[in-house]
């Protein structure tokens, strides 16, 4: 290999960018024995260079625009130490650090899975504001408990190829109707060592910022692998009390937790966790483990694909009935009032093994893609719905969280069978709706990629919600291109995808009283209500 070579250590220097991004996405088969925490690197120059041929080029965990190699000297500049040593290893130290305190991104590493034109100047725009926003704002905007979404905002844009005065404008618009944050206990945090004391403090908004410290805490005493490990996967009693609440709130711990994983800030992961902790456990307690048990635990082969489940749910006029426009909670007064048994007798039908765990990724993506963007009224204009957008913008997640080296096989299927799962719950609480792939198909492409990512940036009223769904639908084409030949009963392929990319910036067009989204898309009166 060129490594052995007598260049080779000029080789590895010119790629080092590169090699540092691919270790971040743990696309090596083994962990490397540096940690997170000390920010150290040891790389084998022969596991680097295979590193760089094909898959890696072109998987789908990473990004869509590589950063440009730097040349020498500013590589020099950027990484305080940098020395060849014996058997054609190599140490670097950055000069910059994320931690559970302070968010830092870097371009080299930190551009997520999906990424386009990603620039340095806005990482650094991006991280300076984000450490604003964590120091001065609330988890939640309002006694609704509606969620501060600036942290998904600024990452999303960022990595869509954002300028640093675009960054600054996304926040200028939202922080206006933030709420400051409030203020901790010591003797709380404290308390929370003690597994009963934390458990007791769960659930109350009052104790986000007590959380967000005790996890900023162990993150740095432990590494974020080891607390994920210890509070969402360790099977006992207070990481199911946790695991029960991840999926609350409209996925939203979830999409904020997903956010810190794949862009490598443990502070953004502390504040995932906390959100976790201070949400409602009533959905863990009647719909996942209800359905896990009926599935008989987690990892059992999959008969059904989220398609076919989603077919067959369609067809059970108990289950589409068991909703109603009135419904205050159309998940918890509607079909899990209504027809709970109906509902987690598909839902505990949707399991995945080992050996499925790529496959399934790719028909959970590209299942929510095709009822978000399918889901339609002919006489109507054309929207989608602020619910089921939801579930494409937390998909992107899922192809780091599958392969983080610090997470078991049975918490990554554990993961991507509930993610299934509350995707079958999300399409029937929205009034099951109607499905139509032509009006998808027939759509006209007038945008490129690059074009709707811009338009996403610069929207107007977008709170994130829409620059999060054109991300996630980039990235759901890759994801599943490749299964197109093998598995040609999937509903989304070809130039569908950007075909649901330009009806996302088109229909969200603010024009008079319309809204950007239609919310339950299954009922007459969600339409009427939007004035379309």
């Amino acid at each position: 290999p060129k490594c052995h070579t007598p260049d080779g250590v000029g080789y590895i220097k010119d790629m080092l960018p590169r090699v540092l991004q691919c270790h971040r996405y743990h696309l090596f088969k083994s962990k490397p024995p540096a940690t997170d925490k000390s920010r150290f690197l040891l790389l084998n120059s022969t596991r680097c260079y295979s590193s760089l041929q094909p898959p890696f080029q072109t998987s789908v965990s990473s990004a869509s625009t590589y950063p440009r190699a730097l040349p020498l000297p500013q590589l020099a500049a950027q990484y305080s130490s940098y020395s060849p040593s014996t058997g054609n290893t190599f140490r670097v130290t950055p000069s910059r650090m994320a931690t559970a305190t302070k968010i830092d991104l870097s371009l080299v590493t930190d551009s997520g899975i999906y990424s386009s034109n990603v620039r340095e100047d806005t990482a650094r725009t991006a991280s300076e504001i984000l450490q604003e926003d964590m120091a001065t704002h609330h988890v939640f905007f309002n006694d609704q408990h509606f969620h501060n979404h600036i942290p998904h905002q600024l990452l999303s844009v960022y990595a869509l190829g954002a300028a640093p005065e675009d960054i600054k404008a996304c926040y200028e618009r939202n922080k206006s109707y933030q709420r400051p944050v409030l203020p901790a206990s010591q003797d709380i945090i404290q308390s929370m060592h003690d597994a009963a004391k934390f458990q007791e403090h769960l659930g109350k908004e009052e104790n986000y910022p007590n959380y967000l410290a005790f996890f900023q805490h162990e993150i740095d005493a432990k590494g974020v692998g080891g607390v994920l490990a210890e509070y969402l996967f360790a099977g006992d009693e207070r990481a199911e009390n946790m695991m029960c609440r991840l999926f609350a709130g409209l996925v939203h711990p979830l999409i904020h937790l997903g956010f810190g994983i794949e862009f490598n800030q443990p502070a953004i992961v502390a504040q995932g966790l906390a959100q976790t902790a201070v949400h409602d456990d009533w959905l863990g307690r009647a719909f996942f483990l209800p359905a896990e048990n009926m599935a008989g635990g987690v990892g059992k082969p999959g008969q059904k694909s989220l398609l076919q489940l989603i077919n067959e749910m369609r067809a059970d006029k108990a289950l589409v009935q068991s909703v109603q426009w009135s419904d205050s909670n159309k998940i918890k007064d509607g079909v899990l009032h209504r027809a709970p048994e109906q509902m987690l007798k598909y839902a505990s039908q949707f399991t995945v093994s080992e050996d499925q765990m790529e496959e399934r990724l790719a028909d959970m993506i590209n299942t929510v893609v095709y009822y978000t963007g399918a889901a339609q009224r002919p006489t109507r204009e054309m929207k989608l719905d602020f619910f089921l957008i939801h579930c494409v913008n937390s998909s992107i997640f899922f192809s780091k969280i599958i392969n983080l080296p610090s997470l078991n096989q049975r918490s990554k299927l554990r993961m991507l069978e509930w993610k299934g799962r509350i995707d079958l719950l999300m399409y029937t609480s929205r009034g099951t709706p109607d499905l139509l792939l032509d009006e998808v198909a027939n759509y006209p492409m007038k945008e490129d990629w690059s074009q709707i990512f811009a338009r996403s940036i610069a929207h107007p009223d977008d709170d994130g919600h829409l620059a999060k769904l054109a991300r996630a639908l980039a990235h759901g084409q890759k994801v599943c291109q490749a299964y197109e030949s093998k598995n040609p009963e999937m509903p989304i392929k070809g130039d569908m995808w950007l075909r649901i990319g330009n009806i996302a910036v088109d229909s969200t067009v603010h024009e008079g009283d319309k809204p950007m989204w239609v919310r339950s898309t299954g009922f007459d009166e969600a339409w009427e209500q939007a004035h379309i």
